[in-house]
């Protein structure tokens, strides 16, 4: 066993002391495999290319910050066990990702052989290929589901770890979430495969389904109390299910209607969606320079508490 140097502590000025856990021991099975647990999970990490090895310390720091970040928001880590298999190519970011089911899951994450802390504090991908653990394995025709609650969690759940800054949510939501509204000819999103949908059609929903959660229960359950009982339910990448089954499991663990209806709305006709009317009432705009907020708007009390829990 060894436990090895830090990053968490070396970047401690980039976030506060308060969202910063031990490191955890990690094993070194052999020259390039090495295991951790975390939230009662063992997470084994594959490192195949020499010229990755040596940023060693800096990889395990990211993949620890990562898993605790999946940990956080569901309450604990998707499935027992994942091997996550680092690949290197050129550049100085993290470059892909994919994530694969089976008895034991395993993802699969490209690195560019320049990467730098930097570079790997500011990374979605690790976090967004988790989050695929969490779900079910869903008919290609809820493949919106799968990416766009990566594309949504991933966001949310750096946040409320203080990794991400309520202005880079917010301006990042504004600027992309409108790639995802139907355009001409579309139909629902079972029936809209193009990557808009896909991704940030898939994100809409999320959003939706966040913030009227927290509207019926006056903030007290949300999305991730959803996505909890999914959890809770057996519906993680171990399983496979329908998309109705899954946001029936949802439903059920926050005690709203929410996610089914939602569902029958958007699944095959292109449900119309006023993302600035949406905006207007959770109090935020994007003039182009600067994130501006109006917490006197009816749900601005919302848009405060996403971020946080």
């Amino acid at each position: 066993m060894l436990r090895l140097p830090s990053l968490l502590l070396a970047l401690c000025s980039l976030l506060p002391v308060s969202s910063l856990s031990a490191a955890p021991a990690i094993e070194a099975i052999d020259d390039d495999r090495y295991a951790m647990e975390l939230g009662g999970s063992r997470i084994e990490v594959r490192i195949r290319d020499r010229v990755l090895r040596e940023k060693r310390d800096i990889l395990l720091d990211w993949v620890v910050y990562s898993t605790e970040t999946v940990i956080q928001y569901y309450g604990r880590f998707p499935v027992r066990t994942v091997d996550i298999d680092l690949q290197v190519s050129g550049g100085r970011a993290v470059r892909f990702g994919q994530a694969f089911g089976g008895s034991k899951p395993r993802l699969r994450i490209v690195v560019g052989e320049n990467v730098t802390p930097e570079m790997l504090r500011r990374d979605w991908i690790l976090v967004h290929e988790m989050v695929h653990l969490a779900m079910a394995d869903v008919p290609y025709a809820h493949r919106w589901l799968l990416e766009g609650l990566a594309t949504y969690v991933e966001s949310i759940a750096r946040a409320q770890r203080e990794y991400l800054s309520e202005d880079f949510i917010w301006r990042n939501f504004i600027e992309r979430m409108p790639q995802g509204l139907p355009q001409s000819g579309d139909r629902g999103l079972d029936r809209t495969p193009t990557w808009g949908r896909t991704y940030w059609g898939g994100a809409i929903f999320c959003l939706l389904a966040d913030v009227e959660i927290r509207r019926l229960t006056d903030n007290d359950k949300s999305l991730r109390d959803a996505l909890r009982g999914v959890l809770d339910a057996g519906l993680s990448m171990h399983a496979s299910a329908s998309a109705m089954e899954v946001f029936e499991a949802g439903d059920r663990a926050t005690g709203v209607d929410v996610l089914v209806p939602l569902y029958q709305k958007m699944k095959a006709d292109p449900y119309p969606v006023d993302l600035d009317a949406l905006w207007r009432q959770l109090g935020v705009t994007y003039d182009g320079n600067r994130v501006i907020y109006d917490d006197a708007a009816p749900m601005a009390h919302i848009r405060r508490q996403l971020l946080r829990t």
